[in-house]
C-alpha cells in the first residue's frame, strides 16, 4: 500500500517538475501539493539525502528537482520513501529475505505468485515518471 509520506512526496515533485526547473519555497510546494508543510519539509529532506531534490538557503532560496523529471521515476520515489517494491520479503529484489516459515523457495506457490505481482507493480511504477504524470516536457 501506498503511504501517505509517498504520495505527498509526489505531489510535491509534481509541483517542482512543473515549475520548469524554478526554485520553489516549501510553503508554495506545499500549498500547490496540498500537504502539509511541516511534513514536507521532512520529506524534501529525505529525498534530498538520495539526490531527488536539492535546496538553497536563505530569503530567496528553496527546493528544485535535483533530476530531469523524465529520469524520476514513481518506483525510484516508493522504494526511498516505503521501501521495497514487494508484497512480500522473499519476492523482494532490493530487500530480499527468506521468509522464516519456508520449506522450498523454489516450489513455493506464494512466492511464484508474489514474484509475479512485484514485477507487475515495479514494470508500471518504474515506467511512470514524473514528466509523464505533468505533462511537462523537458526543455
Amino acid at each position: 500500500m501506498l503511504s501517505m509520506k509517498a504520495k505527498y512526496a509526489i505531489r510535491a515533485l509534481m509541483v517542482l517538475a512543473k515549475s520548469g526547473g524554478k526554485m520553489l519555497a516549501i510553503k508554495v510546494i506545499a500549498e500547490e501539493a496540498d500537504v502539509p508543510q511541516k511534513f514536507l519539509e521532512a520529506i524534501l529532506l529525505e529525498l534530498k539525502h538520495h539526490g531527488l531534490v536539492d535546496s538553497k538557503r536563505g530569503i530567496f532560496g528553496g527546493y528544485f528537482l535535483a533530476k530531469l523529471p523524465s529520469e524520476i521515476t514513481v518506483g525510484t520515489l516508493v522504494r526511498v520513501l516505503d521501501g521495497p517494491l514487494a508484497p512480500i520479503r522473499c519476492a523482494s529484489l532490493t530487500a530480499y529475505q527468506k521468509c522464516d516459515d519456508c520449506v522450498d523457495e523454489k516450489t513455493c506457490e506464494i512466492r511464484k505468485v508474489m514474484l509475479v505481482v512485484r514485477n507487475a507493480i515495479s514494470d508500471v511504477l518504474d515506467n511512470k515518471t514524473l514528466e509523464e504524470m505533468t505533462g511537462e516536457m523537458v526543455k
